[in-house]
């Protein structure tokens, strides 16, 4: 299958899932993601003292990561310009635009921003850059649009190949119950097998930060949770 292919077939399975994709998301992941978006918003905001014009969430899916960096924003008592969610399937953002009617969705592709050069002082994709076919190009897209000294945040999954007791278990629950539970409640099966499966060939994420870095960003930050099941990386554009 070639990359435009893979790439359509992958927003038709977001497509199909939008409607559970939330409810999913949150017994699939025992709510801990909502912690770790939490700490990816703060860690940037500790960091980036400029005025903040507009923030960018690539692959925003149903706009949940621009919503904690609403509520982040408020508690820190910053002030926001924008926030703008990007995302390729139109199922997903109708979703996001009934849950968050006060932010701007756009429908594009991670490799194809709809906005002018260094404009964006932060751009944030929330696992979803496993899902760019093309992310080299995503990477060098993300340069475009970030301003000199912006920050990309990266949170996502990554493959770990650590063995032991505790990964047995991780590896387990990836590739037996996460997708029982999740075809259950989303009817499709499919989907939720491909999520292990996407981890398996992607990045370790030392291999992650070396291919921001190539692409113009110097990682600042990096941690891992939940045994390394998904890492933060912030980079700030050279």
């Amino acid at each position: 299958m070639d990359n435009e292919n893979k790439q359509e077939k992958i927003v038709k399975m977001f497509d199909d899932i939008a409607p559970t994709y939330d409810k999913a998301n949150r017994v699939l992941s025992m709510g801990v993601d909502i912690q770790w978006r939490k700490k990816a918003c703060d860690e940037v905001y500790a960091r980036y003292q400029k005025p903040i014009d507009l923030i960018v969430d690539v692959a925003c899916g149903t706009g949940d990561m621009m919503g904690y960096w609403q509520k982040q924003a408020k508690k820190a008592g910053l002030k926001i310009g924008k926030l703008l969610g990007v995302d390729p399937s139109v199922g997903m953002t109708n979703v996001g635009k009934e849950k968050f009617p006060e932010f701007e969705f756009v429908i594009s592709e991670a490799t194809n921003i709809p906005l002018q050069d260094e404009s964006a002082d932060i751009l944030s994709i929330s696992y979803g850059i496993r899902n760019v076919v093309k992310r080299t190009e995503a990477f060098a897209e993300f340069a475009r649009v970030v301003k000199q000294d912006g920050y990309v945040v990266v949170l996502e999954f990554t493959k770990d190949d650590k063995k032991g007791f505790l990964h047995g278990i991780k590896d387990f629950y990836m590739n037996k119950i996460l997708p029982m539970l999740g075809g259950f409640i989303s009817k499709n099966k499919e989907a939720y097998e491909y999520l292990p499966n996407s981890i398996e060939g992607f990045l370790t994420a030392s291999m992650l930060q070396k291919e921001l870095d190539d692409a113009g960003f110097t990682t600042e930050f990096v941690k891992s949770f939940s045994m390394d099941i998904s890492t933060l990386v912030i980079a700030r554009k050279r």
